[in-house]
């Protein structure tokens, strides 16, 4: 009898386990290839061989790139070498990415930048919010951006237990931001177990000096975070639920559910086109190719642009896709003026006229 509740239990377990994979499996779209749709006059961007993992573009034209994360899970092809933030004037005609020079006392040998955003104060200062995972900790780096002699100037480094695992940020003013932490835990393994057992502990955090607080939670893995060009809407990623929440911000800075968008691919940064207040996602047809990398069959590349995402009916639309033979891993796209920069997780980085 012992032994028939033995085999029992433990047929139950092996079960729970394949459920378990299968999902995951279906999360990570792990069975999805994708046709290519390619766009006119596009070139790689010279210095980048190691990934753009976000981009944000000012008013002015002035892209930042965060570029050389290192990321636990995924391939790397500079392990060794920090990264940094580099620069792109898209007002140029022939645009060069130029590394920003970063103020003495900052640990340069650490650096590893992840999602960035901009924020551009009353008297036209410009802030660089970088989440930053300096041996694999998880803190949010506050610059100056100096444009006259193209560095950043240090300003504050921010640690908080309710910010454990960031992923992006969106900056609402000089020292206060959204950001979504994509696993509950900080702890390499039970971050995998968490995964696995898709627990959906995870939140979008709101910072300021004074008031820390979650403000929206229960999601999968909420990656990308932006804000719609009214300010009055929080759009959150969710990458392995394949979904854009839209949520509406409160003045307490609470964030109220508003909807779901449902797609069937990986989305990850998400950034707003400014002439059309269109979304462009960076997105991964095919999840597992990303942590189970083969440089013979490499993770593709998917843009998506989705218009009047707040209608009944959004708008969604392939901008360009690829199968990993010119762009591995897109993870955002951003826009400026006819001028289209495609990032990657840890690959190259591409620069498109329209």
């Amino acid at each position: 009898m012992g032994r028939l509740v033995g085999l029992s239990l433990l047929g139950i377990a092996l079960g729970l386990v394949g459920e378990r994979l299968l999902a995951l499996r279906n999360r990570l779209k792990a069975s999805s290839e994708v046709e290519s749709v390619d766009l006119p006059n596009c070139r790689l961007i010279k210095g980048i061989e190691a990934g753009a993992e976000d981009i944000d573009i000012l008013p002015n034209g002035l892209a930042f790139l965060s570029v050389g994360l290192k990321y636990p899970g995924l391939h790397s092809f500079a392990p060794d070498k920090p990264g940094g933030i580099l620069m792109m004037d898209l007002k140029d005609e022939n645009p060069r990415a130029l590394e920003l020079r970063i103020s003495r006392g900052f640990n340069l040998a650490s650096f590893n930048p992840h999602g960035i955003s901009t924020f551009i104060d009353s008297d036209d200062t410009v802030y660089l919010f970088v989440v930053n995972h300096p041996e694999s900790k998880n803190t949010v780096e506050i610059f100056k951006f100096q444009e006259e002699d193209n560095s950043l100037l240090h300003l504050k480094t921010v640690r908080h237990e309710l910010l454990p695992s960031v992923n992006d940020i969106i900056a609402v003013g000089p020292a206060h931001f959204y950001a979504t932490n994509d696993h509950y835990f900080s702890d390499p393994f039970l971050k995998y177990l968490e995964t696995y057992l898709n627990l959906h502990w995870t939140n979008v955090v709101y910072y300021s000096p004074n008031e820390v607080k979650v403000v929206a939670e229960g999601f999968d893995s909420p990656n990308g975070i932006n804000i719609s060009p009214d300010k009055k809407y929080i759009y959150v990623a969710d990458i392995l639920a394949h979904e854009i929440h839209v949520l509406e911000k409160q003045h307490n800075m609470n964030l109220t559910q508003v909807k779901v968008l449902k797609l069937d691919t990986l989305v990850d940064n998400l950034s707003i086109d400014p002439s059309s207040g269109d979304i462009l996602v960076g997105c991964h047809p095919n999840g597992q190719k990303l942590f189970i990398y083969d440089p013979n069959n490499p993770p593709s590349s998917q843009v998506l642009r989705i218009q009047n995402i707040l209608s009944e009916k959004p708008t969604v639309t392939i901008v360009y896709a690829n199968n990993g033979s010119v762009l591995q891993g897109s993870s955002v796209a951003s826009v400026y003026d006819r001028k289209l920069l495609i990032g990657t997780l840890y690959h190259r980085a591409l620069y498109c006229e329209l």
